[in-house]
Order: structure tokens, then sequence, then C-alpha cells
């Protein structure tokens, strides 16, 4: 167009404005019978996901929020004024539908910026206005951090009815082309529904349209940090089994196991609400906690029956043949050198008596023989008792030693087999409740 053209556009503008705003209010609704209702439709497009507070239940988006009417005293004859089809001009102009979000959780209450309106010659509104909304939403974290959530978005009038507003969906869902990806959420839908609800205040119904936004967690930061550290300190957990009872760090790896665990499990409490029901990685840190707290108290008894003095009474039979026998040769539990053991240690004790007998006989028929007449048979003989007392004496602190010794070797092997049964109970245990948690994830 030429210059002369583009002022003469804007003369007809300025015309157009002053005719439909010379005698218009925009406080009343724009109907010409005011028994019918006025059709809005409303579209709803979603821009970003904010923040999602799990713990206060409050969801932040960001929406471009789409309104359109039929104002029945905004219409004109497009040939009276250039051919000028439509305006676009301040929303504070014209009539607008009190159209709020029903469900809002914000404390200052903020409403739609005040963006201008497109105003067609045939009187019908668009008004497109960007919206930040902080919506309640019910937070379900039972499968967390596998979880996913439904949050609805209910936009009804404030002030009109259904008999006087009709508010109604544009189309089936929410718009979702221009949704900015979300680092911890993914969107895997928007439907919208349109619902006709009587409230207890009033008798006439109320209609709304409801966007249930549809979310699925991305659980990767929350597997890498939280998931996988908690499984890996839980397979140091029977380890402590496998740790000799003499080194003195059992238990301290048990109890350091259980705090690593107790810090995981508070930072999960933090961030999630107050409710009864407790997330599945809260179950699975639980569980954790009370398998390593029953690891370290049967840390503890195992200790005790390791450090069994020469005063204990020994192992008794079914003990014996229950863990020596066939716990040992399930849990391949051998000594070094236990099938060289020689089963025969009381002859051998006779033995050793016999050759000090034999010992002792010798040099006193020697001395006998080479002192002649000087030394008493009697008191050779003496002599010889007093040996064969020394001797005997000798042989059982010997026996005694040996056979305590035996006993608390028995009972050593009694802890150790123990201790590597455990160690796979609890290997598997593990294994269990991880391989469960995932299962109940998928």
């Amino acid at each position: 167009l030429s210059p002369g053209c583009r002022g003469a556009q804007g003369r007809f503008a300025y015309k157009l404005l002053h005719d439909l705003f010379a005698n218009y209010s925009s406080a009343l609704r724009p109907v010409e019978d005011t028994d019918r209702a006025l059709n809005v439709t409303l579209q709803v497009t979603l821009s970003q996901i904010i923040d999602m507070d799990e713990r206060n239940q409050v969801l932040t988006t960001y929406l471009w929020v789409r309104q359109t009417w039929l104002d029945a005293h905004l219409t004109w004859d497009k040939d009276e004024y250039g051919g000028i089809d439509s305006i676009r001009i301040p929303s504070s102009y014209v009539w607008r539908p009190d159209i709020i979000l029903y469900n809002n959780a914000d404390e200052h209450f903020g409403g739609s910026m005040e963006t201008n309106v497109v105003l067609r010659s045939d009187g019908h509104i668009m008004w497109d206005s960007p919206a930040i909304t902080k919506s309640s939403c019910r937070v379900d974290v039972s499968y967390f951090p596998f979880d996913g959530q439904q949050c609805s978005l209910t936009f009804g009038s404030w002030t009109y009815n259904g008999n006087q507003l009709d508010l109604r969906n544009q189309l089936d869902s929410g718009t979702l082309t221009d949704f900015v990806e979300n680092v911890e959420w993914e969107v895997l839908g928007m439907p919208a529904a349109r619902n006709v609800i009587t409230y207890g205040c009033c008798s006439e119904p109320y209609p709304d349209v409801t966007y249930t936004l549809l979310l699925r967690r991305r659980a990767s930061f929350y597997i890498f940090n939280l998931l996988l550290p908690c499984i890996m300190v839980s397979f140091l957990a029977p380890l402590g089994f496998y740790l000799p009872a003499d080194s003195g760090e059992k238990v301290s790896l048990g109890v350091t196991v259980l705090l690593a665990l107790t810090v995981f499990q508070l930072l999960v409490a933090e961030s999630m609400p107050p409710s009864e029901s407790v997330p599945l990685i809260g179950k699975y840190y639980i569980a954790t906690m009370t398998m390593i707290t029953a690891s370290t108290a049967l840390t503890i008894f195992i200790m005790n029956v390791h450090h069994c003095g020469p005063g204990a009474r020994p192992v008794p039979r079914w003990a014996r043949r229950l863990i020596l026998h066939h716990m040992a040769r399930l849990c391949c539990v051998y000594e070094v050198g236990e099938s060289c053991k020689s089963p025969r240690r009381a002859p051998g004790g006779r033995a050793a008596v016999g050759d000090a007998e034999g010992a002792g006989d010798s040099p006193g028929e020697g001395q006998v023989g080479t002192e002649g007449p000087g030394c008493p048979w009697d008191h050779c003989l003496c002599h010889h008792d007093a040996l064969l007392r020394n001797v005997g004496y000798i042989a059982g602190c010997f026996r005694r030693h040996r056979a305590n010794q035996r006993r608390t070797g028995e009972w050593k092997k009694v802890a150790k087999v123990m201790d590597r049964f455990f160690m796979w109970v609890f290997f598997l245990m593990v294994f269990l409740m991880s391989v469960l948690v995932l299962g109940n994830a998928a």
C-alpha cells in the first residue's frame, strides 16, 4: 500500500474505535437476549512446567490461555471502514469472562496478563493471555522415583452460572506443540473434559473445563544419586561376615553402613510429603536397614561364639554334625591341614608315658648296676616313683592343654561356618530386595 492508503487505514481505525466504544459498557454481559447463555470457548496451551513441589503438593506451570466469545455490541461493516476486518485493542476495553483457575494454590492469586484482544467485524473476540499458575495437585509418591502424577487444571467462571455463561473446550486436549521439555518430568498427555457441577451454595449448574496433566518422572537422576548408592552400600553389609573375627572391624562396618543408609533415608524424607503412603525407595531403605541391624546383631553373637575361652563347654553333638559337617561342606569352609590331623592322640600320650617310663627305668637300672652296693634298692625305687608322677603330671597338663585347644578351635570353626552361611544368606536377601524394588517399579 502507498503511504496515503496506510494513513487512510489509520484514520478509519481511529474512527472505528470511537464509534464502537461511544456507547459501550464493559461491565455488562454482551448479549442481545439476556435470557440466553453466552458461549465461551477455552483452549489451553502448556508451555513449560516450572516446578513440582511434592512436599507442598503444588504444581507451577506456564500456560497460554485462549478464550473466544461473541460480543453482540461490537460488530461493524468492514466496507464502511476501509475494509478493516479486525483490530487489536487492550483487553480492558471490552467485557471479559471471569474465568479463573478453581484449584489455584498461589498465595497472591495472580491472574493472567493484561494483553490485547483481537476484535473481528462479526463481533468475535479472541483473547490470548499467558499465565503462570500454581495449582494444587494430589501427589502420590508410593512408587517414587518411578512414579507418575495426574494433576488437574480446572477452569470456570466464578460468578456466571451455566444459564448465563456456557463454557466449553475448543479441543479434546491441551496443546503441547510449544512445550519446553522438562528435565524431571515427561508429559504424556493433557486431555480435556467439560463438567457441569451443582455446588451446595447455589441451585444453578456451573460448567467448567478440566485439563488433566499426565506426568511421568524421569528417574535417571534418582537412580544414580539415591538408588544405586543404596544398593552398593547394602551389598557391603554382608561382607561384614567375611571379615576375620580378630580384626575388630566387623561391628564397625555394620554400624557405618547403617548410618549411611540413615542419611539417604533422611534425604528422601525431606523431599516427600508427610503422608501415610511410604515411597518405594523408602520401603527399600527401611528393609535394608532392618537387614543390616539383624546382621550386626548376628555378628555380635558370632563374635561371642568365636571368643569362647578354654572354659567353654564342648561343641554339642548336633551342632558338630549340623554345622561342622553339613554347613561347612555347603559353605566350603575348610581349615588348613584339617584332614592331616592325627585322630590318635590318647595312644600317643600313653606311648609318651611308656617312653618316659622306659627312659626312667634305664638310668635307674644303669645306676644300680654301676654304683653296686653304694645305692640301696629302696632308695632307687623311690626316685623311680617320683619321676613317674612328675612325667604323669606333665602329660596330664599337656593333654588338658590340647583338649582346651581342640575345644576352642571347634568353637572358632563353628563361628567361621556361621559367618560364611549368613554372608551368603544376606547376599541373597539384598539381591532379592533389589530385584523386588525394580520389579515393582516396572
